[in-house]
């Protein structure tokens, strides 16, 4: 397996090409991703839209299929998509992750969660919408799942000017789609991201301006 040059790096993990139209993923931590490929393979499965995967050489590493097309971010910046249409397809894509059964909980009430779910994790492909970065992937109440989704972008939205419009537009979208946001998974949300070593002291420090910025636009 020849390894080729960067080709995307995240907060916590680099990806390198290989030359066989798949690329390596590495923490650099060392972290081990043994359960993203376990995670990514039973959704694939089941027709969730995930890249195929591969375990790597080592416990930190997977091999994954390399894709086209460009990031759900990059479209929104390059008018490819709206923002309107942007928050529906979060919301479409975590309803069809929430329909399939977990895969190791017995609680029928737990599904397979994302909990990284934002639109930098979502490519969009010549075959469609793809959900990538399974390295925060658990199982329980869907609830929690959508909490995280519409904190990541409200905090995106209070934190980073640039793009602040844009957030609170795909924030506002997902929230007209779903059911509305659970007081008490918003709370755990908030507990999770704020204990989120990958986050600088600013983005933690916000993170109650962004719960905010939730319930209101909830309510809008």
């Amino acid at each position: 397996m020849g390894i080729g040059e960067l080709v995307g790096a995240g907060r916590t993990a680099d990806v390198f090409a290989l030359d066989d139209g798949r690329v390596l993923r590495r923490y650099r931590g060392g972290g081990d991703a043994t359960g993203e490929v376990a995670v990514m393979a039973y959704l694939a499965e089941r027709g969730y839209p995930v890249p195929a995967v591969w375990p790597g050489v080592a416990a930190g590493e997977l091999v994954m299929q390399r894709l086209s097309g460009v990031t759900m971010v990059e479209a929104l910046a390059n008018g490819v998509i709206t923002a309107e249409r942007a928050g529906e397809m979060l919301a479409e894509l975590l309803r069809r992750l929430h329909a399939i059964p977990p895969r190791l909980s017995a609680d029928p009430g737990h599904r397979v969660l994302h909990l990284d779910f934002h639109p930098e994790n979502v490519m969009l492909t010549p075959q469609g919408p793809m959900v990538i970065d399974w390295a925060t992937a658990a199982e329980g109440p869907p609830g929690l799942d959508s909490a995280m989704a519409a904190l990541i972008l409200a905090q995106v939205a209070v934190t980073v000017p640039a793009v602040s419009v844009a957030a609170r537009a795909v924030l506002c979208s997902l929230l007209r789609q779903l059911d509305g946001i659970d007081g008490e998974h918003l709370a755990e949300a908030r507990r999770r991201r704020a204990g989120n070593p990958t986050l600088s002291p600013d983005e933690v420090g916000k993170l109650d301006e962004a719960v905010a910025l939730i319930t209101e636009a909830a309510g809008s």
